[in-house]
This record gives structure tokens, sequence and C-alpha cells, in this order.
């Protein structure tokens, strides 16, 4: 027995902050309000998003839990938290974001089926753990390996978590084997976020941090670690979480054709408005977020107070907005979001609207219609809210 199982019902559930906007409550899915993530540039614990496909896991004892690494290897292994713990510990600042964040706004072009997020479904943690590649060399794994010697070309991650999608079985996702096995990648097997242990909701004790890819491969509640020599089969790798044309529907899918997402394209949100605002003439500043996967840095931020007609380029920084941001430096923490801030006069009803540039070039695409797809993914369309002005001596 690990120590670690999985609850039949949800009578057992951690408490969470009253202030997360709940999508749904069984499984519990929730996000903070918007004005939460400007509020710091590390997202707090309890303020983080919450994704969930079952019940949360429960660990009746820490000295019974391990995970193993089979498959493929010619070591396998099975580790304690202890032995874990005795690896060189790792520290990567990390976004992790929903695929289906924003989902809400696709929705309204055409329905679409997940939860209904929001603009919050994305956090910035400081992640504490071991790295991948440091624990795959304890089962015979070198770093930088494409393929192990007995064939295996990829990592699969198991969950206790048990959930419907995969008829009561554990979600389980998998990375590319040649990823794992790169330091650079900084992919983790996470037991602190934010300088403190893992609470539940969170993955306690143990979790999977992939940095600069959709949060569907960051596997909470870590069982085992198979090395296998095709992609995992499980149903978040194979019937989810892929990126089809606006002219597939549930009718004439077909899974097979597309590949699982990994990286998370670039993203820019306005969070210091709603979608409607009312405000007073004068000055306006707004403040938001970007983000990039693959590493890949904010290169710039538009951001346009009269509906996309002329653009102003915004105010990057990370940890301090006293501190100026540049993409790609060995200063700036690559696998993190950006905060943005921009300011100008506004005197009529208008739309306020950003864009963000990583430094691939890679721009978001003016309007959601081109990239409505029938699950709801991905959704990295400029982002608008509406502003009305009210004149009180009129």
């Amino acid at each position: 027995m690990s120590g670690l199982r999985a609850p039949s019902d949800y009578s057992q559930e951690p408490p969470r902050h009253p202030s997360l906007i709940v999508n749904s409550q069984e499984p519990f899915n929730a996000e903070p309000p918007r004005s939460a993530l400007i509020a710091s540039y590390v997202t707090p614990v309890d303020l983080f998003y919450k994704r969930n496909h079952g019940p949360i896991p429960v660990l009746d004892d820490i000295e019974r839990y391990r995970i193993s690494i089979c498959g493929l290897v010619e070591k396998p292994v099975e580790l304690s938290m202890t032995d874990i713990m005795k690896l060189s510990k790792h520290i990567v600042t990390a976004t992790l974001q929903c695929a289906g964040n924003r989902r809400t706004a696709m929705s309204k072009v055409k329905p679409v089926k997940g939860v209904g997020w929001d603009v919050s479904a994305i956090g910035n943690a400081i992640w504490g753990g071991v790295k991948l590649a440091d624990v795959l060399e304890l089962a015979g794994i070198s770093k930088l390996t494409s393929v192990s010697s007995l064939g295996g070309k990829h990592v699969e991650f198991v969950s206790v978590d048990r959930c419907k999608e995969e008829k009561g079985g554990p979600y389980k996702s998998s990375i590319p084997l040649i990823q794992a096995t790169n330091s650079d990648a900084e992919v983790l097997l996470a037991y602190e976020m934010n300088g403190e242990p893992l609470n539940r909701d969170h993955g306690y004790p143990l979790r999977v941090v992939v940095p600069g890819v959709i949060g569907a491969r960051s596997v909470k509640w870590l069982s085992s670690i198979n090395i296998i020599e095709n992609e995992c089969q499980g149903f978040f790798m194979q019937r989810d979480y892929k990126m089809f044309p606006p002219t597939v529907n549930w009718e004439n899918i077909d899974w097979s054709t597309r590949r699982p997402q990994m990286d998370f394209p670039v993203q820019s949100v306005i969070c210091s408005l709603e979608e409607e605002n009312t405000i007073e003439p004068g000055k306006i500043t707004v403040h938001g977020y970007a983000v990039s996967g693959g590493g890949r840095g904010i290169e710039r931020v538009d951001v346009s107070f009269d509906g996309g007609r002329t653009w102003m380029e915004a105010i990057r920084y990370q940890k301090s907005a006293e501190i100026s941001y540049v993409a790609d430096d060995t200063s700036s923490n690559k696998w993190a979001w950006v905060l943005f801030k921009a300011e100008a006069d506004v005197s009529h009803p208008t739309e306020i609207v950003t864009k963000a540039v990583d430094i691939g070039a890679n721009v978001q695409p003016e309007n959601v219609e081109v990239i409505w797809n029938l699950r709801g993914i991905l959704n990295t369309s400029w982002h608008r809210v509406r502003v009305q002005v009210d004149h009180p001596d009129l």
C-alpha cells in the first residue's frame, strides 16, 4: 500500500478560500477573481486555481508512501519521500495554466464542452522539489536520453486520483523522454509550493510540474512513473486536450488525427477591469498578465484604449514594477508570466484591448472565431474589456 488513496466520495474535501469562483463543486474546480492575479507576482496557494477530476486523495501515512519508476528501464526503483528529499533540491518559478482558460469567452461564439473558466485558470508559483532528470538517473537513464536502452521514448505519470473519464481508473499523462531527461527543461517532482509543503488540492505529497506546458501534463498525487514506448494512452492524452479546427464537431471528430497539446500559446489578459465596466472620465491604468509556453519570454505587450485602432506598448515586469523585464535575459524567470501596466486618458465609452508577442514573434489572434474548437481550449485571442464613462455633471 502506498499510504495515499483516492476516496470514493467527496466527504473528505479540504477547506478552500471563500473568494474562489466555483465552476463545479464535485469535482471541485474553481478560480480566483481576476483582480487577485495581479495583486502579486507569485500567486498565493489559496488563490491558485483548482482543477480536479474526482475526490481529493488522502494521505494516511507518509512513511508508507512510495512512487515506483518502472517500465522500459534496466533498474526499476521504488522511492519514499525520505529518498526523494535526499536528492538535490531545485527551485523553479513557473506559471501553470489550464488549457481551458478563457473557455467562457469561446463558448459565446458557439457552445463548447468543458469547465466554464473565465480568465483566472492560471497562476504563478515557486515550486520546490527534485529534477525529474536526476530521479530518472536512479533508474539507469542518463541525461539527454531520447530512447532508453529498452526502447522507452515517453515518460508516463500515473496519479492516485480516480476519474470518471478513465472509468474509475487513475488520471495519467506523459511527456517525451528527451524532455524529461533534459535538466534545462526543469521538469520537477515537486513537494513544495511557495516555500510550503504542497496542500491537498495541489498534489500533496508529490506532484509533477512541467514548465511551459498546459497544466494537464503536470500530474498531481503521483503514484508511479512508467517509461513507455509510445505516448500515454490515457483519456486526457488521446481523447481530450487536442486542438481541432473550427470545422470539426462531435459528429465528425477523429481524435487520432491530432497530437496531444503540450506548450501553451502566447496569452495576455487584462485583470484590473471586468468584461463590462463603468468609470469616471480621466486617467486609467490597466494591469494584467502575459505568458507564453515553452519558456518563450514576452517581447511586447500592446494595449489599445480605442478598440484596436491605435496601440501603446505596456510596461512589463516580474518580481517588481520598479525593475524592467527583459525577455530571455538570465535575470528573468523564463517559465513564469510577466505582469504589465499601461495608462491613458479615457473620456468616452470604449473597448480596451490587449495582445502579447513572445520572443518567437508569435502573436495572439485578433478574433476568437478563427481558433474556436469544440473543447474550448487555448483561447488566446485578443482580450477585450468594455468601458462606459460616467459623467457625473451631465
